[in-house]
């Protein structure tokens, strides 16, 4: 008997989905970081196993749009709730449970099993914990919840297990020697716009998308030039900082990670380009790869 099926995980922002999907499929696979809208895309993790293949799907987290790249990110993570087998919903210990009910109230009408994720749970205590529950079970009582830390790994064996166990009988549906659905080149726009979360600050990292132009690799190195475009020109500036400071920062700190990440030397040229406006653009959204199947 083999096992296999799409294991999606949603929420809203910050609450944790990026940190508990990398535990889960044991990979740095979902940017992590502190701020709101890291993920943009929906990003696939799978699991082989010989008797089982568990598909983890990452999205955006849930929010109201302000312009059009934020109404292609919820569009991602409405996609999760299609073609799930299992839904995780992920939530924390400091969340208002009724923010954005209009998605809960589909999560409430799925069939399917529906596991609900109180993560962060190191940062409270039991009565807290204990009251959060409630809210929760009464806004989705078909819900199975289990408090987790995704962070520090407490509970993640057992949401493991119990996946395992909810998992329909079905054929493979990737390659078993697969890990994500998506190509090199995603992962090195990842990993850059990863940094310019980290370096950069306020509006910044949130007018920013990197388009790999040149991924050549042979058997020792990797050949990347990487374009990091912006909104306007004022923009242009910080990113590239005084003499090229910033830049070269933000391009010595990538490179690093994308060594570790491929296993190879890495020569990576960025450079930066302004297109106005380019989050309201249908166009360049297309361009940039925000289109929900």
């Amino acid at each position: 008997m083999h096992k296999a099926g799409f294991v999606n995980i949603v929420g809203n922002p910050n609450v944790g989905k990026s940190t508990l999907m990398n535990q889960l499929v044991g990979e740095k696979i979902s940017i992590a970081t502190f701020k709101a809208q890291t993920t943009r895309h929906r990003i696939m993790g799978i699991v082989n196993k010989p008797n089982m293949q568990i598909v983890f799907s990452d999205t955006p987290g849930v929010l109201k749009p302000n312009y059009k790249m934020q109404e292609m990110m919820l569009a991602f993570s409405e996609s999760a709730l299609v073609d799930a087998d299992i839904l995780l919903y992920v939530t924390d210990v400091v969340e208002n449970p009724e923010k954005n009910l209009d998605f809960l109230e589909k999560v409430r009408e799925m069939k399917i099993p529906v596991l609900l994720l109180i993560n962060k749970i190191d940062e409270t205590d039991q009565q807290h914990l204990g009251d959060i529950v409630e809210k929760w079970h009464a806004l989705l009582p078909n819900a199975e919840i289990l408090p987790i830390s995704a962070q520090n790994k407490f509970g993640i064996d057992m949401l493991m297990k119990r996946i395992e166990e909810l998992l329909p009988e079905s054929p493979a549906y990737f390659d078993k020697d697969q890990l994500t659905d998506k190509p090199a080149k995603f992962f090195v726009s990842e990993i850059i716009r990863e940094k310019i979360l980290r370096y950069y600050d306020k509006e910044i990292p949130y007018s920013v998308e990197v388009v790999v132009e040149r991924f050549k690799e042979d058997e020792h190195h990797i050949h990347i030039n990487a374009v990091i475009y912006v909104e306007r020109d004022s923009q242009k500036g910080i990113i590239i900082g005084h003499q090229g400071a910033a830049l070269k920062k933000v391009s010595s700190e990538a490179r690093k990670s994308l060594e570790k990440f491929f296993g190879k030397a890495i020569y990576l040229e960025t450079f930066v380009k302004v297109d106005k406006d380019w989050r309201n653009s249908q166009r360049e959204l297309d361009h940039f790869g925000y289109n929900p199947q």
